[in-house]
């Protein structure tokens, strides 16, 4: 069976794992079910973890992406990633009980679109194209907001007027490629408007920075994240950029031996929609492959937590425990 070097260690980046857009949303569900009961009805992934929609799932949540698909008189929520305003009206119309887990850093963003639109305010907008935060925030105007993805992109949009003009970013890119791609739009549109602060989230940006230092210590880097969530692949591709070999895995399962075999450091990262149970797992896989111990890398703590929405409190008997994900 191959194995990891002699000694080897894993190296904890710091932080990692949930922030607390991601802590709110989950919470929000586990809250609705407590207080409801099952089903309660969630437009998309509530945040991109299979082991967290899974479980979810089991305990009474229904995903779904259409709302036609959700019965008259049910709970809804919104997930994390937030949701065009049609969808908001179709869910009024309908007449469901809706409660909106859009991390309040991507509502920031909405409100920042709406009021620059009141001032006769164009868009353009950094990010992935088909990401439901980017539907969201694209979705928060009829029209007026050009995506871009890339350098490349900025050179084919034709906005309507170029006097009113402002950026804004998904939360979940990458630092520095948002930053090369901003500094294409300024070039192009030396008016433009940028954020009083930028849009990207202080959590995509500390675990970015943790593994920006991470890399270089480590012999190769594991992140612990979906395929689906954004801000995850955005730490493998720090790494691999700063020239160290990285993987990015659902679940300690998918870690293949190979990868670590010789390896006498092992840095493990998660993205923010990760629970610390999968890290813990891979820290556990890593053991059986020889690792003999685990330390972590200072870094910032991190300490932001968002308020829940109005008709979510329970009685202290009923508190959720999340501790079971974190």
């Amino acid at each position: 069976m191959r194995s990891v070097g002699a000694g080897a260690d894993i190296v904890l980046a710091e932080p990692r794992g949930f922030c607390a857009g991601v802590d709110r949303a989950i919470e929000i569900v586990e809250r609705a079910l407590a207080k409801f009961g099952a089903p309660i009805y969630v437009r998309h992934e509530i945040v991109h973890n299979t082991y967290v929609v899974n479980d979810l799932k089991a305990k009474g949540a229904i995903f779904i992406e259409e709302l036609a698909d959700v019965p008259p008189g049910a709970t809804l929520v919104f997930s994390a990633h937030g949701v065009p305003k049609a969808v908001e009206r179709e869910a009024e119309a309908r007449g469901f009980q809706v409660f909106d887990a859009t991390c309040p850093l991507v509502s920031k963003v909405h409100v920042e679109v709406a009021k620059l639109r009141r001032e006769g305010y164009e868009f353009i907008m950094i990010g992935h194209k088909g990401h439901p935060e980017v539907e969201g925030t694209m979705g928060q105007l009829d029209d007026g907001i050009h995506l871009v993805e890339d350098v490349e992109d900025v050179a084919r949009i034709q906005p309507a007027q170029e006097a009113l003009l402002a950026v804004v970013t998904q939360t979940t890119l990458s630092v520095d490629d948002a930053a090369e791609i901003t500094a294409a739009v300024k070039a192009r549109f030396p008016q433009v408007r940028e954020p009083k602060q930028q849009d990207i989230c202080y959590a995509t940006q500390n675990r970015q920075d943790a593994v920006k230092l991470l890399s270089p210590q480590v012999d190769v880097v594991i992140v612990v994240g979906s395929p689906t969530s954004s801000n995850s692949n955005r730490l493998r591709e720090v790494a691999k950029k700063l020239g160290t070999a990285a993987y990015m895995i659902d679940s300690a399962d998918e870690l293949q031996a190979e990868w670590v075999e010789g390896a006498r450091h092992i840095g493990l990262t998660a993205g923010a929609s990760a629970p610390d149970i999968l890290v813990r797992q891979v820290i556990e896989r890593l053991r059986a492959l020889g690792a003999v111990s685990v330390r972590s890398l200072a870094g910032i703590e991190e300490t932001v937590k968002f308020p829940l929405p109005k008709g979510l409190r329970l009685d202290g008997a009923a508190e959720v425990n999340l501790e079971h994900l974190r």
